[in-house]
């Protein structure tokens, strides 16, 4: 039975490999979703998006902004979600709910469900699924937690980009929260809680482990497997100087808000 909640997210494929899992996965997320609304880059091609509007998903398309940009994004697909007509919104990137849909199913129906008991939901990571990324994802984001902690005193994982919200919490922080970087990871729950007057709360789930490699499984198997093909990862200084600046500006999000 289809829940009264809208599924919104980001997408942004420029080689369309989401497609085929996109295929698989959407039978789930159709199931278990009344709307499926999603905010598009403008490179992302069309054809990657058959599966999408074959299956009535409103589609949003928009500049790539990039990493450091994305609030800019994420706010269009909250809004879209807001507009849906469901009493929630569950927002997450799209290969994240792709990857949950396909692997832990009935985890993403269960929690689903369960997001209609808060106003604002963290969806987090169990240790096993934080622990299953890259080390320079790992470690920035575990700083990012650990100053949410101290500023907000929740020991929360904030940094999977997954959130449950009512329709009431989705406007008051597109009314009130203007943050356009990767911060709104934590200025949305951080807005929300010093606002006053909204319930917030997490749940640690398994189906937020690592996604990345599921677009990429020529280059895994070619590498001798994941874990070698996440050590050429973490070996590279590029990936931790990008990591390391998206933790700056999420810790720069927690400054005065």
């Amino acid at each position: 039975m289809r829940l009264n909640t809208t599924l919104a997210c980001v997408h942004h494929d420029p080689e369309g490999r989401l497609r085929t899992q996109a295929e698989r996965a959407l039978p789930v997320l159709w199931r278990t979703f009344a709307t499926i609304v999603v905010r598009v880059t403008d490179v992302t091609p069309e054809a990657a998006l058959a599966p999408l509007r074959q299956a009535g998903a409103l589609i949003s398309r928009a500049p790539s902004e990039g990493h450091l940009h994305l609030g800019r994004a994420r706010r269009e697909a909250l809004r879209l979600g807001a507009d849906a007509g469901a009493s929630h919104v569950l927002f997450c990137d799209f290969d994240r709910i792709l990857h949950w849909a396909e692997f832990h199913p009935a985890e993403l129906v269960s929690v689903a469900g369960l997001i209609a008991a808060y106003d604002f939901t963290i969806l987090g990571r169990t240790a096993r699924a934080f622990d299953s990324h890259p080390r320079a994802q790992c470690d920035t984001e575990a700083i990012v937690n650990r100053v949410f902690a101290r500023v907000s005193g929740q020991h929360w994982d904030v940094t999977a980009a997954a959130r449950g919200a009512s329709v009431r919490a989705a406007r008051a922080i597109l009314a009130g929260c203007p943050d356009e970087t990767i911060g709104t990871d934590v200025s949305w729950p951080l807005f929300l809680q010093r606002t006053g007057g909204f319930a917030l709360g997490a749940i640690d789930t398994e189906g937020l482990e690592y996604e990345t490699a599921d677009r990429f499984p020529a280059e895994v198997a070619a590498a001798g497997g994941l874990a070698a093909w996440m050590e050429r990862i973490d070996a590279d200084p590029r990936e931790w100087a990008l990591r390391l600046e998206i933790a700056r500006l999420e810790v720069e999000a927690m400054m005065d808000r």
